[in-house]
């Protein structure tokens, strides 16, 4: 069989025709338009395919022909008659189809996916849901008393002012998802042909598009909002990505790294095993550290005298004897360590101190949660900005956080804000760190108590156990990024809980007593080898004549 064999229901003379088009219009257009709006990356999707889909209404080309969304046709419909009814100077909707056809080569530029459809298909199509996306806007515009026109008493079960009815939080989630957006410019025009002027226009979208970011807004304790500039942002998704993350300054290259594949970093971080014979060295260089740390009372004594070259040499000469014996090898090299020192170890960490400016391995994303913070004196502070006013006071042990929202829209907003800024940002994901950093911290629905009871979160959730799944289950990045005042800031936390004395028994006794067979092996070894010193010692000195007991004496 040929493989040049045509494919079913394919129209190769159609798609010659649509190419040819669009090769066209694309040399008519010397203005270049950056795409804006993408498919939701595979990794992402895969793990909650619903917070990325549409399930009541679509709007734009991507889901605009499934089936199960067919039911919201009628409303749209009813919404371009409201919008014909509009138009200006005794305009017809063809006559704005005809405009927004004049923009369909900026339209197509801004979707990542061949849209293979004639323009005049487009346009109808965005016109229609451009209408409904509207008249749903309108109700945020209506503190400003800036509506175009009241809703129509067809959509009310579908649009609540107070925003309580399911129908109109689903439309809510929808209208926010990456792949159910349309460009802004269409509104404005579609608004433009609505108003006196394009004046009124742009104020009547602002107005519209800051009321939707500020009730989607997960930040809603911000004393002062960003300003929205709707006139270079794409989306009413891009406005909110916008408002949420802050701008960071552009730094060198050496600050900013990125790591592609996350899975070549876990294999990197995954060198230390239960069979690693260096859990033993490291058990012994973290004691002696800690030994070493003590300079005070009658340890600072015995310290000097085991350190002392005439015990080194009385330890050494019959240890070197045991060494050459079976089954002594593997206490060589560490009793070796502890009666020279950790400096050697010590250099180590002094040479890989220079990896500060390394992109963050998958290790590195750990933080200890709320509740193991709190055990270790950490205090939680909430405050009234964005991602930019996390931090850590050392001095105070308070870890500052901004206080975030969490509702039955959170999560599709969040989901979709990480997939935008994976698809759209060139730079550091800020979004997507904040969000490791959550998920870090959180782990149980007591972490998020906590955190509830420090005003940090404000859970409008069924529970605290669902807030804790809703964190939980954002684990997934297309690529790890370094955000140094975020990174900063986990470095500072990790330093400080991991700096308690509690913490680095419970750490040291972890890692290398319960985590090693090896150390249990080691402890059993010295156990033998005292029990042979001491048979030794009895086989040549009699117990009677250590303690001058007379074993010929009478009763």
């Amino acid at each position: 069989m040929s493989s040049s064999s045509n494919a079913p229901g394919f129209d190769y003379n159609r798609w010659v025709i649509n190419i040819r088009r669009t090769l066209e219009s694309e040399l008519e257009d010397d203005n270049e338009i950056p795409v804006s709006i993408f498919n939701v990356p595979k990794t992402l999707l895969s793990c909650d395919p619903d917070a990325y889909t549409p399930q009541l209404v679509a709007i734009g080309p991507y889901h605009y022909w499934r089936p199960e969304l067919y039911d919201m046709e009628r409303y749209k419909i009813d919404a371009a008659k409201r919008t014909q009814k509009n138009l200006v100077n005794n305009l017809q909707f063809d006559d704005l189809v005809e405009q927004l056809q004049r923009l369909a080569p900026k339209i197509r530029a801004c979707y990542h996916k061949l849209l293979d459809f004639s323009n005049e298909t487009l346009c109808w199509m965005l016109a229609i849901d451009a209408s409904l996306l509207l008249e749903f806007l309108q109700i945020y515009a209506m503190k400003e008393c800036k509506m175009l026109t009241r809703v129509s008493s067809r959509m009310s079960h579908l649009v609540d002012y107070a925003g309580r009815k399911s129908a109109h939080n689903a439309i809510l989630r929808d209208i926010m998802m990456l792949e159910n957006q349309i460009p802004l410019f269409v509104l404005r025009k579609m608004l433009e042909v609505q108003s006196a002027s394009l004046e009124r226009a742009d104020d009547l979208l602002l107005s519209m598009v800051t009321g939707l970011c500020k009730e989607l807004c997960p930040f809603k304790m911000m004393k002062v909002f960003p300003k929205i500039h709707h006139l270079e942002t794409s989306h009413l998704l891009d406005c909110l990505y916008d408002m949420v993350v802050p701008k960071l300054q552009i730094r060198t290259i050496s600050e900013i790294s990125e790591l592609e594949d996350p899975n070549e970093a876990m294999k990197c971080t995954q060198g230390s095993s239960e069979d690693d014979p260096g859990y033993i060295k490291k058990l012994l260089c973290a004691t002696w550290k800690m030994l070493s740390k003590i300079n005070k009372g009658p340890l600072r004594l015995i310290k000097k005298i085991l350190t002392s070259k005439p015990i080194r040499f009385i330890f050494k000469l019959p240890w070197i004897i045991l060494t050459k014996l079976p089954g002594f090898s593997i206490l060589k090299q560490p009793v070796e360590l502890f009666l020279n020192g950790a400096d050697s170890e010590d250099s180590k960490s002094e040479e890989g101190s220079g990896g500060a400016d390394k992109p963050p391995l998958v290790e590195e994303i750990a933080i200890p949660s709320v509740t193991e913070l709190s055990d270790s004196g950490v205090r939680f502070s909430a405050t009234t900005g964005n991602i930019s006013t996390i931090c850590f006071d050392s001095k105070n042990c308070t870890l500052h956080l901004p206080t975030i929202s969490l509702d039955v829209n959170t999560e599709v907003i969040l989901r979709n804000l990480v997939a935008y800024e994976a698809s759209n940002a060139s730079g550091p994901l800020v979004f997507t760190r904040y969000t490791e950093l959550m998920n870090g911290i959180i782990d149980t629905e007591e972490d998020v108590k906590l955190l509830r009871e420090g005003g940090i979160i404000l859970n409008h959730m069924k529970s605290d156990g669902e807030a804790a799944d809703l964190w939980n289950g954002m684990s997934k990045s297309i690529r790890l990024t370094k955000v140094p005042f975020l990174d900063k800031t986990i470095e500072e936390v990790d330093k400080y809980h991991n700096g308690r004395w509690n913490i680095k028994a419970k750490n040291m006794m972890k890692s290398y007593v319960f985590g090693s067979w090896q150390i249990l092996t080691f402890f059993a070894a010295i156990f033998l080898l005292l029990l042979m010193s001491l048979q030794a010692f009895c086989s040549v000195y009699s117990w009677s004549r250590i303690f001058n007991i007379d074993t010929n004496a009478s009763d």
